[in-house]
């Protein structure tokens, strides 16, 4: 077992994951079967890790073609299942202390805005000063008298 690679989602792991996954589609007739969740989640993890493109993705990996993955995280995008599992992994890396929380992004998606903070100054707007107009005579202004 030397020189195995790490698994990417290791079972510890998978067994708080896959709770979370939506049940695994039945396997089509006469095509080619669906790769399975954990694998697929092997592949996008791998993506996100490497920043690699997800047409690169090494199909001898198992983990599917980099579009299988793709649209499977795109699905489980749509469906909730990745925030969901973004609060999982969050919450263990957390507890574990695995997490830089001073590296953290913060997104408005799941952070709101604090209620009381300071807004910005309003920026003052720059406007030009009328000219006088070149192409006409000044006119004398029309006057409303009160008496009529």
């Amino acid at each position: 077992m030397a020189g195995m690679a790490k698994p990417l989602v290791p079972d510890e792991l998978w067994m708080l994951i896959e709770p979370l996954l939506p049940p695994e589609r039945p396997q089509p007739k006469g095509g080619r079967p669906a790769i399975p969740h954990r694998a697929a989640l092997s592949g996008i993890i791998l993506v996100l890790k490497s920043g690699l493109p997800w047409e690169m993705l090494p199909q001898e990996m198992g983990c599917g073609s980099g579009m299988t993955c793709w649209r499977r995280l795109r699905d489980w995008q749509a469906a909730g299942v990745w925030t969901r599992l973004h609060r999982v992994l969050l919450d263990r890396l957390g507890r574990a202390g695995a997490i830089d929380w001073s590296r953290a992004c913060v997104d408005s998606a799941f952070v709101s805005a604090k209620r009381g903070a300071r807004r910005p100054a309003p920026t003052r707007p720059i406007a030009a000063e009328q000219a006088p107009s070149a192409t006409s005579s000044p006119m004398p202004r029309a006057s409303r008298s009160l008496s009529g």
